[in-house]
């Protein structure tokens, strides 16, 4: 099952992820901010408490993307 190992705040609303598959890359919040629950993400404070779960990244007041759409969506780190 892919899960994310490590989630940080990378600047802006871009978060630097790690996946237990060995993927690292930038997973960009941009496209979601004006949607549902996700607008809390504006706040880049809020965004900060990212935890990373058994089945991808959430916050306290319940977002979440699981490591598929991480996956799927993530632009690969650059060596």
């Amino acid at each position: 099952m892919l899960r994310v190992h490590k989630v940080l705040h990378h600047e802006n609303h871009m978060l630097y992820v790690e996946l237990n598959n060995g993927s690292k890359g930038y997973f960009d919040l941009s496209p979601y901010l004006d949607k549902g629950i996700f607008v809390r993400l504006k706040n880049v404070d809020y965004l900060k408490t990212v935890r990373p779960d058994s089945c991808g990244i959430y916050w306290p007041e319940g977002q979440d993307f699981s490591a598929d759409t991480i996956e799927h969506e993530m632009v690969c780190e650059v060596s």
